[in-house]
């Protein structure tokens, strides 16, 4: 695997911690910082490549884990790999399956070998390790490759927590062996919870030489602090050169606090999940549609909002497809959903670039504050796809 030295990631402006960068892969340029849609199973649920890309998505992410299952490498590579298999033009990163061993922990056993799944949809078991899963992501001809790795869930043990990081540096060191060609490989840093062994996991893992590194195993149900806390550590300890990832990372404050940090790369469910739902983001907060408040609002869900929804559609419409059941209406709140946090990014990126970063930051702060006791608030806790 060549080396990045640097050469791919360039951090073009600084804002204290916050970067404004771009990351070069295969398949274009992706300005940071960059939110990807979520296409775990080579779709983002409900939406059309082209209006993905409509949202000023430039890469998607997809799951390795449940890709290897179904439809299978086999099938995807026979079909000119991932790009040309779902008609993707953009770049494509794919999660290698460490998240499922938490979410699915009943479906698996593990050892420093690797780990066997057992199929949640056939029940056969499915063994995976390093090497199998950077080699299976560069077969189906992926942008990044994400290394295997063990996550600990929040209140965990703490001998099961550093035992949990020690195998995760130890898969990791076996993946950076795994040539690559044009597909770059992140590496992911553990740790748990507490900052010192985060702040070591993340030393470790980038002395190994990986394109990028991402952040994994938070957004687990732990508090904000503690998260923060976890992220400080971790971006105290990586090189500036390499590009950072949070993995599930999807609300609007979430993020304007990770970028304040220093995070140029993230992917969240929350969007088309929040969609399914009936739950529309906007600048001012969250609209649950299914509420009787909005059954002849006939604004738009975000007056000044570009999107298909908001282009042509009335909330009291909305609201009445998914009374109806319509997929319609989960197909253009996904839409909506997905521009908004675009130009979120978009908005950020600018801001970076003129030195208005924290204005914007605390202008759309202000939004949400104001505009919480009109918007319906929070949808509760969304988990990311199994």
């Amino acid at each position: 695997m060549a080396s990045l030295s640097g050469s791919v990631f360039t951090v073009l402006q600084r804002e204290g911690s916050a970067r404004r960068g771009a990351l070069r892969t295969a398949h274009g340029l992706v300005q940071t910082p960059a939110f990807m849609p979520v296409g775990t199973h080579a779709t983002v649920k409900a939406c059309h490549p082209d209006e993905v890309a409509a949202t000023g998505a430039e890469m998607i992410l997809g799951n390795f884990y449940h890709l290897s299952l179904r439809p299978g490498l086999d099938l995807i590579a026979k079909m000119g790999g991932l790009h040309s298999f779902m008609s993707w033009p953009g770049s494509i990163l794919t999660d290698s399956g460490g998240y499922q061993m938490v979410s699915l922990s009943r479906l698996l056993e593990f050892d420093d070998e690797g780990v066997t799944f057992r199929s949640p949809y056939d029940g056969g078991k499915v063994r995976m390790t390093p090497e199998s899963v950077i080699a299976g992501q560069v077969r189906i001809g992926v942008d990044v490759a994400m290394a295997l790795d063990h996550p600990s869930a929040f209140g965990a043990a703490e001998e099961q927590i550093r035992d949990a990081t020690r195998r995760t540096h130890l898969w990791a060191a076996r993946c950076r062996e795994v040539a690559s060609g044009p597909t770059l490989v992140f590496g992911i840093v553990q740790g748990g919870f507490e900052p010192a062994l985060r702040r070591a996991s993340a030393a470790t893992v980038a002395r190994m030489g990986f394109d990028g590194l991402a952040i994994g195993g938070l957004v687990l149900g732990e508090p904000a602090p503690i998260r923060h806390a976890a992220i400080e550590a971790c971006v105290d300890a990586v090189p500036e050169g390499l590009p950072r990832y949070l993995m599930g990372l999807g609300s609007d404050v979430e993020l304007l606090d990770a970028v304040t940090q220093g995070i140029d790369m993230f992917d969240c469910v929350l969007p088309t999940r929040l969609a399914r739902t009936g739950t529309a983001m906007t600048r001012h907060g969250r609209l649950v549609l299914r509420r009787s408040v909005f059954r002849d609002d006939d604004r738009p869900l975000e007056v000044g909002c570009d999107c298909p929804a908001c282009a042509r559609f009335s909330r009291a419409y909305l609201r009445h497809l998914y009374q109806s059941g319509e997929i319609l209406g989960h197909r253009m709140v996904s839409l909506h959903n997905l521009h908004h946090l675009g130009r979120l990014m978009a908005e950020v990126r600018v801001a970076l670039e003129t030195g208005a970063f924290p204005e914007v930051v605390a202008r759309r702060r202000a939004d949400l504050a104001v505009g919480g006791a009109v918007a319906s608030g929070s949808a509760g806790h969304i988990p990311p796809e199994p």
